[in-house]
């Protein structure tokens, strides 16, 4: 999978174990991960998500990805990052996430179940969360395996809002 030719484009990459597509402008790869600024649906933009490169049956961009792009791109919502993330080390990435955004999710194989939360600890082989439901109150740690970890999304609209409610109705 060649991924330097779709630096900044629209793609959509799918799985082999049929988990949903996700779409997105790509914006940085290492071996381990790929990031893009996501593209849930639509001509729309919202946050970033960082993919698990595995699993991955297929990388594509067709005349759908072009189309929308060009929507994109014409509304002016341009895909970008400020600052570098550390995709070539995990426990670096999940740092990063945390200190600059201060809640970010991830979602194993299945797409029903997110785990929304900050970093409180990692290791090489787990992460402890300390979770936040969906009114935005902070609940209890929990301890998930890094191997299972398939997708991680950050600076959308739905934890920011959380991140919100959590800081403004709760205090």
């Amino acid at each position: 999978m060649k991924l330097s030719q779709y630096h900044n484009s629209l793609i959509t990459i799918e799985f082999t174990d049929k988990k949903e597509p996700v779409s997105g402008f790509l914006l940085n790869y290492s071996e381990d991960w790929i990031l893009l600024k996501s593209n849930p649906s639509d001509f729309i933009v919202d946050g970033y998500v960082i993919v698990a490169n595995k699993n991955i049956e297929g990388v594509y961009r067709d005349e759908n990805e072009i189309f929308t792009e060009q929507v994109i791109r014409l509304k002016s919502l341009l895909p970008s990052i400020s600052k570098k993330i550390p995709l070539e080390n995990t426990k670096a990435m999940f740092e990063f996430l945390n200190n600059e955004y201060g809640l970010f999710s991830f979602s194993k194989k299945s797409n029903s179940a997110i785990y929304p939360g900050k970093l409180i600890a990692i290791d090489e082989s787990q992460i402890t969360l300390l979770w936040i439901d969906l009114k935005g109150k902070w609940g209890e740690n929990r301890v998930f395996k890094l191997d299972k970890i398939r997708q991680i999304e950050f600076d959308n609209d739905y934890l920011t809002s959380l991140k919100l409610a959590s800081e403004n109705l709760y205090n």
